[in-house]
């Protein structure tokens, strides 16, 4: 399996992990769960009880994988004029934010790193040089 297929199984593992489906009838039950918050979801954005919350990135791998997951959820990501490129603003209930969108975010996040700290090192050893450790501390 290459990299990307070992990373895209870590992701689907994780996902698999968010719903707790490991069974068919887990699967539906959670497909049907998932089906649920997307209708509540969207009928909070309607009512407008969504409140905009904004959020700062430090990265621009972490603001992809952010607001790709977004608009997984059919949710809008948008930057307002003069924010910062890392800057992300999304009007979403803070009930869906705190049990689904950001601990979700959270893993995925966390799994891309690992898998873009092994591929960076690998890269440096292979085709820059062999000792791609910390530099020397001197006294």
């Amino acid at each position: 399996m290459t990299e990307r297929g070992v990373l895209r199984e870590r992701l689907r593992k994780i996902e698999a992990l968010m719903a707790g489906a490991a069974t068919p009838g887990e699967r539906d039950a959670a497909q049907a769960a998932r089906e649920r918050l997307m209708a509540r979801l969207a009928e909070a954005q309607r009512e407008g009880q969504a409140p905009e919350i904004k959020f700062k990135m430090a990265d621009s791998w972490s603001l992809r994988l952010f607001v790709a997951l977004c608009r997984r959820y059919k949710l809008k990501p948008y930057r307002q004029p003069r924010q910062h490129r890392t800057t992300v603003m999304v009007r979403v209930p803070r009930t869906f934010l705190d049990t689904v969108l950001w601990p979700e975010f959270k893993e995925l996040n966390r799994a891309l790193f690992e898998y873009l700290d092994e591929a960076t090192e690998r890269i440096i050893r292979e085709e820059v040089y062999a000792d791609a450790g910390e530099p020397d501390t001197i006294p």
